[in-house]
């Protein structure tokens, strides 16, 4: 079955269970601890990280920082989306494919001055069915993500600037969490949608960026909302107001970190708060 055609049949499934089924409500996580025997795992498994978090239970979690949060006078914060835990952080393989690999990515063309915090700290939708094309999950992991910063400026330098980087599923709880978060800047990556009709709906003093690359098949989801079911409108439609991002040198839904690519630049250009002039 071509992706297209699953895309349409999956959808088409989750609005007839979100029309027999009212929206419902997920706990919000708690905090991801820091299992030691977990976080030693991590590191002999991806090599040198900070790993600020490791909970094992479930599918488990994981906070990891790239790059040194004292220090660096930029912070980005990566969520991820479906399909990502404990066991999908990283793919040796392929490093593109997977978050860690995106982490990686941004710190090393930050540079020293950002550090990256790969943040998996709610519970993720499995595949493209009904979790993945409702709420439920993005508001639990908005509440979870909204603390978490909260908890992450209080750690950092005064004046240290924050960007908060939402990919897929993870734009969503992004949008969300959007106007809690003690955030500079938001990025909205390969958004399905971000429950909010404009910019100024979102609630936010932060600037709002969004970017969809050439053969990402976010592009081929219905940009519409019934009830719980889909997640409106498209970030980078020109009436939602989002700041747009190239998306040059790479494309697909899982290519916006790209190393050498015109969407890794801009990125860190966002991250970096650099002047338009330079880029």
């Amino acid at each position: 079955m071509k992706i297209a055609s699953f895309l349409q049949v999956s959808a088409v499934s989750a609005v007839l269970v979100g029309l027999l089924a009212p929206p419902s409500g997920a706990a919000v996580p708690p905090p991801v601890t820091r299992d030691p025997e977990c976080a030693a795992a991590l590191v002999e498994r991806l090599g040198a990280v900070d790993v600020l978090g490791c909970d094992p239970s479930g599918r488990g979690r994981a906070v990891l920082a790239l790059g040194d949060l004292a220090t660096a006078g930029h912070v980005a914060v990566l969520v991820p989306g479906s399909d990502i835990d404990l066991g999908t952080l990283a793919d040796p393989d392929d490093p593109q494919r997977r978050p860690f690999g995106w982490a990686r990515s941004l710190a090393d063309a930050g540079g020293a001055d950002l550090a990256v915090v790969l943040w998996v700290g709610y519970e993720t939708p499995r595949g493209l069915g009904v979790d993945a094309a409702t709420g439920r999950l993005a508001r639990a992991g908005a509440g979870a993500l909204t603390r978490f910063v909260d908890d992450l400026r209080a750690e950092l330098s005064p004046g240290t600037r924050l960007t908060v980087v939402g990919h897929s599923y993870g734009a969503v709880v992004t949008a969300l969490a959007a106007d809690d978060l003690a955030a500079d800047d938001l990025v909205l990556l390969g958004s399905p949608g971000a429950r909010a009709g404009t910019v100024a709906e979102l609630g936010t003093t932060a600037r709002v960026w969004a970017a969809r690359t050439d053969g990402d098949w976010t592009a081929w989801l219905p940009a519409v909302r019934l009830g719980d079911v889909g997640h409106g409108t498209d970030p980078t439609s020109p009436g939602f107001g989002a700041r747009p991002l190239p998306t040059g040198g790479t494309s697909g839904h899982d290519g916006y970190f790209r190393p050498g690519s015109a969407a890794l630049t801009g990125l860190v250009d966002v991250c970096l708060d650099r002047p338009e002039e330079t880029r």
